[in-house]
Formats: structure tokens, C-alpha cells, sequence
């Protein structure tokens, strides 16, 4: 240990470990299924930076830790020891490895809370950075994801991995008894929620690989699922249609082209196989790419599929926005991973309300929050059957 960082023994290094990971958990909910992590860059025996993993697909805590480091008056020379909640990455996905960062720094020590629990990668990140020379320790228990981040073992369950899907988070406005539509005379029009919580969608939406929705809501709200400011327009998610009989209409606003501003996805429209084929080749003309899979008894597309055919498009993290039929199928199988509920200042409303399928669910994680006039709750679904998806 260099004197630098003989400043911190260890019972202060776990201190600090312990406060980042309580910090990262604040944005389990915008990077699940990633773990939420957090990282500090100490230099003379101070912390001067902090960072953590804030957004899916976005930078990790390393890399927020290094960049805010960088705009401090210290010089790199000076840092020292880098602490993290849980072993870097050492492979590319979404973003570069992060083993790739933390040896062009400089950085002669890390420190990790806890080994990466994905026995792919598993202890690899620390052994390349030893290799390289740099000092590595790792303080276990500091930092338990059985703690921090229940739900990325979960995505990391032997069902799961053996048969991989997505991360599906259910999002829809509600009026305060459940209903998904209000009433005929609200003067917002369809418009449950207010302009603040709709702003949160917009980054919601640039925070998925895919957006899915059923042909029930192509027809009676004719949506655009597109990103526009305060999301970020240049990461639009793909938009999927679960449209078995391809009721969807060629001229929906789907298919208008991105206004200023606003960035929109491909789209792609799952249907059975050998559905109508004047349909099939009007949709095709109009922009929408068509694929056909197998169907149920009742002509329903098979969850399952559906699912699969996301995970081979490199569909990790998908948000369903969904009317209640389509809601309550994804839930009875079990395919439901996260929800964000809004709930509107508005009274009464029509259709079916969600109110007894809430009364059915489990949270392992909870947070219920206020946004402009509109209640918010943030959870994680407990999981009371093997992941399946089989209907």
C-alpha cells in the first residue's frame, strides 16, 4: 500500500463503499437489469469524485466516477485508489469495458465491494487489472447485491439464463379507480397524466431497446411511441405492434415520418404466420417491417415468441405500454419484471381498471413518489413462479 492511500484503512474504506452502494440505489429503477453501482476516485486519502450507473445503456459508475474526478484541480498523477460497489466489466456491450478506462488512468489501486455474481465473468475484471500491475483488493461483504440489487440476481437466475428474455417494465396512466381511459367530459382530453410525468416518459422511452404495444391500443389511441425532449431523440427504442390479424391501419400515425425534434424507432409489426396477405403487403408499403409467428388455439400470439423474437434483435430492456387485456396477459405469465404506475388527478374513467390485478401483485422493491399532480409508483415484481412465458 502506498502511503497515499494508507491515509484510509480499511474500516474507512468500507465506510465509504457502504455509503456509494445506499447512494446507487437510487437509480435501481432506471438501470435495472443492470446492477446499481457506485464508484469514488481518492486521491491523498480524500474522496474527490463520486459517480454511479444512472441510466441503462448509459455510462458506469467508473466512467462517472473518472469523469467527475477530471474536472477537479487534482491531477491525475495524484490519484491513487479508485473504490467500486462491484467488480468493473471487462467486456464491451452497451458501453466499452470499464477495465479498458481504469488502466488508462493511471489508478494504481482498486478497490470492489463485491465480485460480479455472473460466473461468465466472475472474478475476471479484478484478475486483468492485477495483471497489469495495478493493486487489487476486494473487500467482501462490504457491498452484498442481496442488498443493493436483489433484482439483477434475479436476471441472473439459472431459469433465466437458460432461457433468456427480456426486462419488461409495464408502464400506463391510470384515473384513481384503475381505469386507462377517462371519462368521456375530462377536459385534458385522453390525457390522464400531467405534462411532468409525460416528460418522464419521453426519457423513460429513451432508456429501452423496444417498445410493445397491442393492436387494442393502435385502434382506439392511434400513438406515436416516439421520443421527444427532455427524451433524447437519437436513441429511439424499436416500436412492436402485436397485431395477430393485421388490423393495424396503413395510414396510423405510426408510420408519419419524425417530426423536428423528435426521434422514432423502427417498426416492426408481429402477427401470425400466413395472416392476411393484402394486409401484410399495404403495411409493408407504408413502412412497417412484417413478421409472422405462431399462434395459440385462440389465435393469440405466444408470449414466449414474442419475447424471443425481442431477445434476437438485441432487446434487453423493453417497455410495455399495453392496454388491459394485453397488461393482464403479461402478468397472469409471469413476464412482467418492473412497473411504473401513474396515477392521474382524475376521477372515475372507462374500461376495465387495473385495481384488482394491483391488489394481486408483490414488490421486492417499492417507491411510491409524487410528480406534478400525479402519483407515482416504481417496483419491482416478485417472481411467485419459474419464469416461463409459455402462454
Amino acid at each position: 500500500m502506498t502511503p497515499a492511500t494508507s491515509l484510509l484503512d480499511e474500516a474507512a474504506l468500507r465506510q465509504i463503499l457502504a455509503e456509494l452502494g445506499t447512494q446507487a440505489r437510487a437509480f435501481r429503477f432506471e438501470v435495472a437489469p443492470n446492477p446499481c453501482v457506485g464508484a469514488a476516485v481518492i486521491a491523498n486519502g480524500s474522496v474527490i469524485a463520486r459517480g454511479y450507473h444512472r441510466n441503462w445503456g448509459r455510462d458506469h459508475a467508473e466512467v462517472d466516477a473518472i469523469g467527475a474526478a477530471g474536472k477537479t484541480a487534482m491531477p491525475k498523477s495524484e490519484w491513487d485508489t479508485l473504490l467500486i460497489t462491484l467488480e468493473p466489466c471487462s467486456t464491451a456491450g452497451k458501453t466499452p469495458a470499464c477495465t479498458d478506462l481504469i488502466l488508462s488512468t493511471g489508478i494504481r489501486r482498486v478497490v470492489a465491494g463485491a465480485l460480479d455474481p455472473d460466473p461468465r465473468h466472475r472474478g475476471r475484471g479484478l484478475e486483468l487489472l492485477r495483471a497489469a500491475g495495478i493493486e487489487v483488493e476486494l473487500l467482501e461483504g462490504t457491498t452484498p447485491l442481496s442488498e443493493i440489487a436483489p433484482y439483477f440476481l434475479d436476471w441472473l437466475a439459472p431459469e433465466r439464463v437458460s432461457r433468456p428474455r427480456p426486462w419488461i417494465i409495464a408502464k400506463w396512466a391510470q384515473t384513481r379507480s384503475g381505469q386507462l381511459s377517462p371519462p368521456l367530459e375530462h377536459a385534458a382530453g385522453r390525457w390522464i397524466s400531467g405534462q411532468p410525468a409525460r416528460d418522464e416518459v419521453q426519457v423513460l422511452r429513451s432508456h429501452v431497446d423496444a417498445i410493445v404495444t397491442g393492436i387494442g391500443t393502435v385502434l382506439a389511441d392511434d400513438p406515436r411511441f416516439s421520443v421527444r425532449p427532455p427524451g433524447d431523440p437519437s436513441h429511439p427504442p424499436l416500436r412492436v405492434v402485436l397485431d395477430s390479424d393485421l388490423r393495424t391501419p396503413p395510414n396510423a400515425r405510426l408510420f408519419e415520418p419524425p417530426g423536428p425534434g423528435e426521434g422514432a424507432g423502427e417498426l416492426h409489426v408481429l402477427c401470425r404466420a400466413g395472416a392476411n396477405a393484402i394486409r401484410h403487403r399495404a403495411l409493408e408499403s407504408a413502412g412497417a417491417q412484417i413478421w409472422g409467428l405462431h399462434a395459440t388455439d385462440m389465435e393469440h400470439l405466444r408470449l414466449f415468441d414474442i419475447a424471443d423474437w425481442l431477445w434476437q434483435r438485441g432487446a434487453r430492456r423493453v417497455l410495455l405500454e399495453a392496454g388491459p387485456q394485453l397488461l393482464e396477459s403479461c402478468f397472469a405469465a409471469g413476464g412482467v419484471d418492473q412497473v411504473r404506475v401513474i396515477t392521474g388527478n382524475v376521477n372515475g374513467g372507462r374500461g376495465e381498471s387495473m385495481a384488482r390485478r394491483m391488489s394481486r401483485l408483490r414488490f421486492s422493491e417499492r417507491l411510491d413518489r409524487e410528480c406534478g399532480e400525479d402519483s407515482v409508483l416504481e417496483a419491482m415484481v416478485s417472481r411467485t413462479r419459474p419464469y416461463g412465458l409459455n402462454s
